[in-house]
């Protein structure tokens, strides 16, 4: 019996118990669990690319055959060697297929892993993994925070190089909404910064930011600023395009930290502003953007700037959590830092 849990995933799939043969991953972050089925399938055979080695199987096949899954597992290799199944599970169920597979004499040199997407507690096939000795129930669920910076920590130590405190957690910020994706985006940033010994903010943000980063950063400015007709065409651009709502709250909550950190540097004068933002050196985009963070400078106090990292902070814990609500939690957590701009705005 194995119902891993998410945080000891890594770690059982790094030593597994020699008897579990049978392996179902699931979850929302369909990278992690792309990733999690190479890591097995390749420990499992020699070569993925052989069909002889590996078979693969979706499940609405099984569910119209449920005997071939055990037909297929106890098949003996004409050259030996060993093999592994991959089931890509569908819409249909097969359970009837796995139950004979799990109740009968395990099969030699075979393991048989099943690729799903989220699973509900009460769901047959999730159940009857997680009860069998011989199988193991795997989570795969969106990275947290700690490890994001696990990943960017294991990426930058094997490109031999470092990387500087901000540009770490602007990227941290940036990742997490599926592994494949986040492996992908630190490939391109240690190739692009390789031989510059510290990757820095400008280099984070010169491959991690895309097209979509300008949309955030309007809607974004359209929300410190209190301007509701394009702070809500900023976020309807958002859902036509399909832009990442992560990202657009991570752009928001850098946008924030920048400007507390300003306000931290320089009090809270009055006409306090006007080229404010080269006098504490930020870098990168922040420069590109400087006629709107002077605005956003002037109106905002440390204490109403420190409320809003809170809420945008939530926010992306929310998100990672649920990330089919990620659209909803953006625009909610937008539009109140737009109400709280224009109370001040009416206010004076």
């Amino acid at each position: 019996m194995a119902a891993v849990k998410n945080h000891e995933a890594d770690r059982f799939l790094a030593r597994p118990a020699a008897h579990i043969y049978l392996y179902l991953l699931y979850g929302t972050d369909s990278g992690l669990v792309t990733e999690r089925v190479r890591k097995i399938v390749s420990r499992a055979i020699d070569d993925p690319k052989d069909p002889f080695q590996l078979v693969r199987i979706n499940g609405d096949e099984l569910a119209a055959d449920p005997l071939r899954l055990a037909d297929e597992a106890n098949t003996v290799p004409l050259f030996g060697g060993r093999r592994a199944i991959l089931v890509a599970a569908q819409g249909k169920a097969f359970t009837a297929a796995i139950e004979p597979v799990l109740g009968a004499q395990p099969p030699r040199d075979c393991t048989i892993v099943i690729e799903a997407g989220a699973l509900k507690k009460d769901a047959p096939l999730r159940m009857l993994c997680e009860r069998d000795k011989n199988a193991a129930a795997i989570p795969c669920y969106p990275d947290s925070p700690q490890d994001i910076e696990k990943l960017i920590d294991v990426e930058v130590l094997a490109s031999g190089q470092t990387i500087a405190p901000d540009a770490k957690a602007f990227l941290a910020s940036q990742l997490g909404q599926d592994r494949l994706s986040t492996r992908s985006e630190l490939e391109k940033l240690m190739l692009f910064a390789h031989g510059a010994g510290e990757i820095c903010l400008d280099d984070v943000e010169a491959i991690v930011s895309d097209a979509a980063s300008l949309i955030a950063d309007k809607a974004v400015n359209a929300a410190f600023e209190g301007d509701f007709p394009a702070l809500d065409a900023g976020l309807r651009h958002m859902l036509a395009s399909a832009s990442d709502s992560n990202g657009l709250l991570a752009a928001a909550l850098h946008h924030a930290v920048d400007l507390h950190r300003a306000r931290g540097g320089a009090g809270e004068g009055p006409g306090f502003g006007a080229g404010s933002r080269e006098t504490f050196g930020f870098p990168g985009a922040a420069f590109r953007r400087k006629e709107a963070f002077d605005r956003h400078l002037r109106s905002w106090t440390r204490e109403n700037l420190g409320r809003a990292i809170g809420g945008l902070a939530e926010a992306i814990g929310k998100v990672r959590r649920e990330p089919k609500l990620g659209p909803s939690l953006a625009a909610r957590a937008l539009w109140t830092i737009a109400l709280s701009a224009r109370s001040k705005t009416t206010a004076r």
